[in-house]
């Protein structure tokens, strides 16, 4: 049997490669087209399509949807240089030449078919003579497989030659002829391109600096009668060996069906570990599909390392170019996500943060792979999030050496802040930068615009250290949890006199704590550096108190109460960064004066969970999920935020944390 036909018949079997929708819901399945992977890109640098990758590669694809780039996949999408940009309209399109008439059979004539899901990209060209079947997927992280499938549908025999094509968009990419294909050199990137031909002899090619053309030996095809080609696109960077990666593949492609299932395997493992955590109001089959459009938002935003960056991780969008790194806050809220399903990866994001922590504890606000196209950003970090993560990951698995290893990071992470945070070291910190800038210490809240700072001033504290003139609530019940979970992973590693330190500072927390509450409006606000002086802005940061488990019961009510209220945070999709009474309230275009940011809404429901508030949380849950446009749309992205009043969604498209928080909203243990 040839390898195609071994091909399909194992995936059949399995029930995997359709991902048929229609299977009964005791069984796994992983719906068809969940995101939209149409890409008929025209440039370069053009920010329009999706783009399906796998593996952690730096590469994607997409599915051209206009006959001229028919016979292959778009792209790739190039993520090894610039900030992610397009290589060409169809990098290696496959083309077919009649022998007997000397003409290259016309695309146009062609209807095509086109089906994707987390294992691979597959579609069908179909005339009344000729059936085209291709697939797409990836074997690592370095490498993509293209299989062909060519049926003959007539009742005589075909006379061709196969010919692969391409052009690039980019004056940056060049080709030569290299063993078994082409090589693609970059000038303003390290990563190695190659384009093998497998099994298959090469009759004859033409090559210059930016397009090619490549024969095969002419072949005759009977009536009926099936054959298949094989090739590879690969894209590696200089501290991985191409020799291992091109022998790797020789080997896995000599049973491609089983390389293939491989790929289906960990998706089923992945995506069934998701749904067995699906609280009972999320388990029919459209919240499934949702959760597999999260599931795939955070897959296709996955990188290996490379360069600057040491551990495997997420960009918060591969589709938006000033994403293409890895930040420190959303790193945490990806890794708790994350570890639902991958611990390993979720670790390894975790600590391609730490990789750049100093001696003493401060951590970089975000990383890049080639600090030629964007510097790491050391002028302020994020949010104290990382030991609610780390504790996160620890319950999913239990792995005592990861929190051996993290512990004593940690620690020094955490007692950074009050040695360069607390301007009147009364224990209670502040906002704040490095280079005492005062739009640094904003971004440091990860709330870079908030209206809160309006009216903020920038204190030094020491030569490298400087604060907002105010004490912001979030922050010291974001330390005040992780001195929660600090203590938790102390009595795990029997550290007695540590668990009882950290416990002894959460107390005296939390008899602080009650200057940012306001008994008058009934919410938590950021107050003056001493604690006088409430800034009455009422936004997200609120709740946080209550996800803290820092509020009173009756506190809590009243935080309830306005978060309720359709005046204030209730609005069509809820729990936005701004009450909708506030003056200042921004809904589109707002950033964080006013626009939904699922990390916040999360934190609110989960803050209402906290106190018993089931029925309100799953409300505005259902809302979030029902009212954010498509959110619940089949191939429509996941967006970095959403407008409160309409439900448009705003920014960046496939945006990771948004897709963690989707994901965690819906499971039973939050």
């Amino acid at each position: 049997m040839k390898a195609w036909s071994i091909f399909l018949s194992v995936l059949l079997i399995a029930g995997m490669i359709s991902c048929n929708t229609k299977a009964p819901q005791s069984q796994f399945y992983y719906p068809d087209n969940v995101l939209d992977y149409t890409a008929n890109p025209v440039s370069a640098k053009d920010r329009t399509p999706l783009a399906f990758s796998d593996q952690g590669a730096w590469f994607a694809y997409g599915f051209p949807t206009i006959s001229e780039n028919y016979g292959g996949f778009s792209g790739p999408f190039l993520m090894t240089q610039e900030n992610g940009v397009w290589s060409s309209p169809i990098l290696c399109q496959l083309s077919l030449l009649d022998v007997n008439s000397n003409q290259v059979i016309d695309w146009s004539g062609f209807v095509s078919s086109q089906k994707s899901d987390a294992c691979h990209l597959q579609q069908t060209f179909e005339n009344e003579l000729l059936k085209i079947e291709q697939i797409l997927f990836f074997s690592s992280a370095h490498s993509a497989i293209i299989q062909t499938k060519i049926t003959n549908m007539t009742d005589r025999k075909f006379d061709f030659q196969v010919m692969y094509t391409g052009e690039s968009y980019l004056s940056s990419l060049s080709f030569s002829e290299d063993v078994d294909g082409l090589q693609i050199s970059s000038d303003v990137s390290s990563a190695q391109g190659h384009i093998l031909f497998w099994n298959e002899k090469i009759s004859h090619s033409l090559i210059s600096d930016t397009a090619y053309v490549v024969s095969l030996i002419p072949q005759e095809l009977g009536a009926g009668k099936s054959t298949e080609f094989t090739i590879s696109q690969s894209f590696i960077f200089p501290e991985y060996s191409w020799k291992e990666e091109k022998n790797q593949l020789a080997e896995q492609l000599k049973n491609v069906a089983k390389l293939l299932n491989t790929r289906t395997q960990e998706k089923q493992n992945q995506l069934q570990a998701i749904y067995h955590q699906l609280d009972s109001n999320f388990q029919s089959d459209p919240f499934k599909n949702l959760v597999a459009k999260t599931h795939l938002t955070l897959q296709n935003n996955w990188r290996i390392p490379a360069g600057s960056l040491k551990h495997s991780g997420l960009f918060p969008s591969y589709h938006y170019q000033w994403f293409h790194g890895f930040w420190a806050w959303d790193s945490w809220k990806h890794a708790v996500a994350l570890a639902r399903y991958d611990a390993a990866l979720a670790k390894d994001q975790i600590r391609a943060m730490y990789d750049y922590m100093d001696e003493e504890g401060f951590i970089a606000d975000c990383i890049y792979r080639d600090t030629t196209i964007e510097k790491h950003n050391y002028r302020n970090t994020k949010a104290p999030l990382s030991a609610w993560a780390v504790w996160k990951v620890f319950e999913q698995d239990g792995d005592m050496i990861f929190l051996e290893e993290m512990y004593p990071q940690l620690k020094k992470q955490h007692d950074w802040w009050y040695q360069n945070r607390d301007h009147d070291g009364d224990g209670l910190c502040e906002y704040g930068s490095t280079d005492g800038s005062l739009v640094a210490a904003k971004w440091e809240s990860g709330m870079d615009n908030a209206v809160r700072f309006d009216d903020s001033q920038i204190l030094q504290n020491s030569a490298t250290a400087w604060s907002l003139d105010q004490e912001s609530v979030d922050l010291n019940a974001y330390l005040y949890a992780e001195k929660g979970y600090i203590a938790q992973m102390a009595q795990k590693l029997q550290l007695a006199n540590e668990e009882k330190l950290y416990k002894e500072e959460a107390d005296k927390i939390k008899n602080q704590f009650q200057q940012f509450y306001d008994a008058e409006s009934g919410w938590f606000y950021d107050t003056s550096i001493d604690g006088k002086e409430f800034i009455k802005v009422m936004g997200c940061e609120g709740w946080i108190p209550l996800w803290a488990e820092l509020a009173s019961s009756s506190q809590a009510e009243q935080v309830k109460n306005n978060m309720m209220k359709v005046e204030y945070f209730n609005t069509k999709v809820p729990l936005q960064t701004l009450s909708a009474s506030h003056p200042k309230f921004k809904p589109e275009g707002g950033y964080w004066r006013g626009p939904v940011w699922l990390d916040q809404s999360y934190f609110g429901l989960v803050a209402l969970k906290n106190y018993g508030y089931n029925t309100e949380a799953l409300k505005l849950t259902k809302k979030l999920i029902y009212n954010a446009e498509g959110v619940f749309t089949k191939g429509a992205s996941i967006r970095e935020n959403y407008q409160p009043m309409t439900g448009k969604g705003l920014e960046s498209e496939s945006f990771s944390w948004s897709a963690a928080h989707y994901m965690l909203m819906m499971m039973k243990d939050q």
